[in-house]
């Protein structure tokens, strides 16, 4: 099997250097929505902003969807400080120690503009404050942002055009090593969406026909719990989603493999779609692991939630610090695809 590798890479570093937190990520979207089209796709936008592309099968009755997101945590300014800087509120969940230290961008919404900053703590000088900087619990209302610009007051900033309400992206600062690791913010999730670019780009130049018509679901509001639970195909059946794998203590799933979600927050995914995707994984002798995150939620089960009628099922490439400084190994880029191209070419359905 053929793995188009350089252009998952190349896809995933190119998109993780376009901001896109929740709420602001037309950009990505439009990005992926000319990927889309350049491989030869039938693509629609939905009112939520989302892109959606199908491939159409042999079995034009019984559909399948593969959904993955572009959007990414991320911030708004929540207060302009009399001092000038920058109080936010987050966008998604992360906690303020892992943003500490990162630089950011801050876009106004009256003007485009955009401005970098750094976010830190109030009392981050350990020459001043030195007890503080090690006793302090990172929250919202310590941490701030430095703006690289000449501000003192409230009204530099207002001066600047930035306002409350403004999106703050965060520095993805990818890094593709030579012993194959990918470091970078926002492998949640758009390594996934990478990797279905390289699954379309398979099928586009192999010419294989899927045995069932399928939809490729690219979300801008997963973070935030609603991504791909709406325009869903009525003739959708069977629905995966590829997100990452969560790492930690306890986990079985590392940086190298495909995880292969049991059950998260929501409850148990579909045990036949699990048990399916566990024996063509067998089959291909991938490396693989089953798993369980104990505090994560996809656009499967959301879709679920919103009522949809579907099988569900949810795989992706491991992740080590999820939500932080996150880190993958292109051997999981690698084993995600090609079960996600095994599923994709097997004519079993789960429903």
């Amino acid at each position: 099997m053929s793995i188009p590798m350089d252009y998952m890479i190349e896809s995933f570093v190119t998109l993780a250097n376009i901001p896109s937190p929740t709420g602001n990520a037309g950009p990505a979207i439009a990005w992926v929505e000319e990927e889309f089209r350049k491989l030869g796709l039938a693509v629609t936008r939905t009112n939520k902003g989302a892109v959606l592309a199908t491939v159409k099968g042999a079995n034009d009755e019984k559909h399948r969807l593969v959904a993955a997101h572009v959007d990414t945590l991320g911030a708004m300014v929540k207060e302009i400080k009399s001092n000038g800087r920058l109080r936010l509120t987050n966008i998604g969940g992360y906690a303020w120690n892992t943003v500490e230290g990162e630089y950011c961008t801050i876009e106004s919404a009256i003007t485009g503009k955009t401005f970098t900053g750094t976010v830190v703590m109030m009392k981050s000088s350990v020459h001043v404050h030195s007890t503080e900087v090690g006793k302090t619990e990172r929250t919202e209302k310590v941490m701030e942002v430095r703006l690289d610009e000449k501000v003192v007051s409230k009204q530099d900033v207002l001066d600047l055009g930035i306002r409350v309400g403004d999106f703050v992206s965060y520095d993805p600062r990818v890094t593709v090593t030579d012993s194959g690791f990918i470091k970078s913010r926002h492998l949640d999730d758009k390594a996934s969406v990478a990797i279905i670019l390289g699954l379309l780009r398979h099928l586009n130049e192999s010419g294989q026909k899927l045995p069932y018509t399928t939809h490729f679901y690219i979300a801008n509001n997963e973070e935030i719990g609603y991504g791909a639970n709406s325009n869903i195909p009525a003739q959708t059946v069977e629905y995966l989603a590829i997100d990452m794998g969560a790492i930690g203590e306890g986990q079985a799933t590392d940086e190298y493999c495909v995880s292969i979600c049991a059950k998260d927050s929501s409850g148990p995914y579909h045990y036949g779609l699990r048990k399916h995707l566990v024996k063509l994984a067998d089959e291909l002798g991938l490396n693989y692991q089953v798993d369980i995150y104990p505090s994560y939620g996809s656009d499967a089960s959301a879709a679920l939630r919103a009522g949809h009628d579907i099988v569900h099922g949810l795989i992706g490439p491991g992740v080590d610090a999820s939500h932080s400084f996150e880190r993958t190994h292109r051997e999981s880029f690698e084993n995600t695809y090609k079960l996600a191209l095994a599923y994709l070419l097997h004519g079993e359905l789960m429903a």
